[in-house]
């Protein structure tokens, strides 16, 4: 069964400006899927898992092109970056002859990877002003519920909106129900159990992904990084700990920590440092993009379990921070340049912030209902000269209420 992703449009938008489109993203979150929907009827598509083609690409990639024509999806292409100078010769050469007969542009290639940290460098080199690039994560929670989502925004009307859609209310325990389950399209779906899916999954990436790029001594220290990471999810990354509780050293955790955030793993979110004083708390806070995979890392049993650990605040910012930030990816707009925290010295701090030219939208994240004075520190935000404007505060709530002049309380189902 297909699942509609929000992500489709945003590549089809970006195949009209672009000759080559690129669309990231880790291991099986239905790149190859949502591109076959799109454009499976006209397009060849070709993966570069076969050894066979693999080989031709590698021996003689002009040949390859030729043989394949054009238009044409190339899955899998970081197991050849070569393929990429030749393509860029090919939409050279299209294009004087677009440009020279008066011609519109025409999509010609589309291709995917899994490994951001192998093609971004080369992507840079030969496509440069040739390709749009579209990252792509797991299921957000409106696409597995079949809810149409435009682009989140921190403006109540937007969630006004939303409300009045088809949208169900959604309690504690399903919310955390959802949490537990994460994103992967075969989880989703029921084509795979979770347990027997995380293990495959996770044995997998090592085997294809890890152990061929990065210096990993044992296998089963990275799996230790990797569950250590997992603990400190919606904490700040302080890579000193993570190495001394792995033992490594400090570079080495910084590489590794590098290589899951370019594969689309975790998400790094920066402080909010404009005009900043050094009484700023600098470093980023990390997030697992799919909450199942995190929850699998820490061997959390259950969703019942989950929901009353010590970890269920963390896990239910990293819920709602990774929505957000799918969201965004999925209407291919760049989270980084909008999304932030603030943290001070004096442990004044404010879950996320919005930033626009003018303005600042804080947020507050708690899983509980009508917390407590959760618009206390939004003032400490006004030393920045900029608009501080109405916030929000996610919670578990039913419906949208008034918390008080500062912030409106907007339930996680809406996002």
């Amino acid at each position: 069964m297909y699942i509609k992703r929000t992500v489709e449009q945003a590549i089809i938008e970006c195949g009209k400006s672009f000759p080559c489109v690129v669309v990231y993203g880790p291991r099986q979150v239905g790149k190859s899927t949502t591109i076959n929907e799109i454009f499976g009827n006209i397009y060849k598509s070709i993966s570069l898992d076969d050894i066979d083609d693999r080989l031709l690409a590698e021996q003689n990639p002009k040949l390859f092109l030729e043989n394949y024509g054009y238009p044409l999806v190339i899955d899998e292409i970081q197991r050849v970056p070569k393929l990429l100078d030749e393509i860029k010769r090919i939409i050279d050469s299209k294009r004087q002859y677009w440009l020279k007969e008066n011609k519109p542009r025409e999509l010609l290639y589309i291709l995917t990877g899994s490994n951001r940290f192998e093609l971004q460098e080369s992507i840079a080199d030969s496509l440069a002003g040739r390709c749009g690039i579209i990252d792509m994560a797991s299921f957000t929670f409106a696409e597995k519920k079949g809810y149409n989502s435009k682009a989140f925004t921190p403006d109540v009307l937007h969630f006004y909106e939303v409300e009045n859609s088809n949208r169900k209310y959604m309690t504690r325990k399903e919310t955390f129900e959802d949490i537990f389950m994460g994103g992967m399209p075969d989880i989703c779906t029921g084509v795979a159990k979770r347990e027997v899916y995380f293990k495959s999954y996770i044995n997998t990436y090592i085997e294809k992904d890890i152990l061929k790029l990065i210096n990993v001594s044992s296998e089963l220290q990275f799996r230790n990084f990797l569950s250590i990471l997992a603990f400190h999810t919606a904490q700040e990354l302080h890579y000193d700990k993570i190495a001394n509780s792995v033992g490594v050293d400090v570079r080495t955790c910084k590489k590794w920590v590098s290589f899951l955030q370019m594969s689309g793993i975790i998400y790094l979110l920066q402080p909010y440092m404009a005009n900043a004083s050094k009484r700023i708390i600098k470093v980023p806070k990390i997030y697992f993009m799919d909450t199942g995979l995190c929850a699998y890392l820490c061997k959390w049993q259950n969703a019942e379990m989950l929901s009353y650990c010590a970890m269920s605040d963390a896990f239910f910012e990293t819920f709602v921070v990774s929505e957000i930030v799918k969201n965004l990816q999925s209407h291919n707009i760049e989270s980084k340049d909008i999304l932030f925290y603030y943290r001070d010295i004096d442990q004044k701090e404010v879950d996320l912030l919005y930033v626009t030219a003018d303005s600042i939208y804080p947020i507050e994240i708690k899983k509980g209902i009508s917390p407590t004075k959760p618009t206390k520190n939004f003032n400490v935000l006004l030393k920045y000269n900029k608009n501080v404007n109405v916030g929000l505060v996610i919670d578990t709530c039913d419906r949208i209420r008034p918390i008080n002049e500062k912030a409106y309380s907007i339930p996680v189902y809406l996002l």
